[in-house]
């Protein structure tokens, strides 16, 4: 039998990764959720930052991290360095400030074009879930399990949790173009 909530979750987790990713680019303002992409070689494996220090955001341009371990503070350093956020680590013993510089007018530009990028790849994730569930459509009515009918209703339901996760995508695409625009 066909199960279209199955379908409709695994659009909600690439819009959930969508989102995580969106989340993560830098604005003009301070979000400790910009750190959640870097992971750093720590104790001979990947962590994320918040997992070795903890991340605050005292002013609107301005990310403090206090690290836990004294030996990890040159590690954060040199990863955050690495990152393609474009940011500049000021250390103060344990503590790890991070200014947030205003976007360049070009800068804005290549994040509009980052966005309109990543939400095209999860509009294309979205589509590949829709192509999956209406080939298993195909399957099931050609092994006679479903009807003409039942095809043509689920392929409707399919079709309308596409449109949906799409019409979001689009919306948080605009929401966070806005808010780089914005100075």
């Amino acid at each position: 039998m066909f199960d279209e909530k199955n379908y409709n979750q695994k659009m909600d987790k690439t819009f959930d990764v969508f989102t995580k990713e969106l989340s993560s680019l830098r604005t003009g303002r301070a979000n400790s959720n910009m750190l959640d992409l870097i992971k750093v070689d720590v104790y001979g494996q990947k962590m994320p930052i918040n997992q070795i220090g903890s991340i605050t955001t005292p002013e609107a341009r301005m990310i403090n991290i206090q690290v836990w371990d004294q030996n990890n503070v040159s590690l954060i350093d040199s990863a955050i360095r690495k990152s393609d956020l474009g940011l500049n680590p000021q250390i103060d013993g344990q503590l790890i400030r991070l200014p947030i510089p205003d976007l360049s007018e070009e800068r804005r530009s290549e994040m509009k074009k980052m966005i309109k990028t990543i939400g095209e790849k999860c509009k294309i994730s979205i589509r590949n879930i829709r192509r999956e569930a209406n080939d298993n459509l195909k399957n099931l009515l050609k092994n006679k399990e479903i009807s003409e009918d039942e095809e043509k209703k689920f392929q409707k339901l399919v079709q309308t949790f596409t449109d949906n996760h799409i019409k979001q995508i689009d919306d948080k695409v605009g929401a966070k173009e806005k808010e780089i625009m914005t100075i």
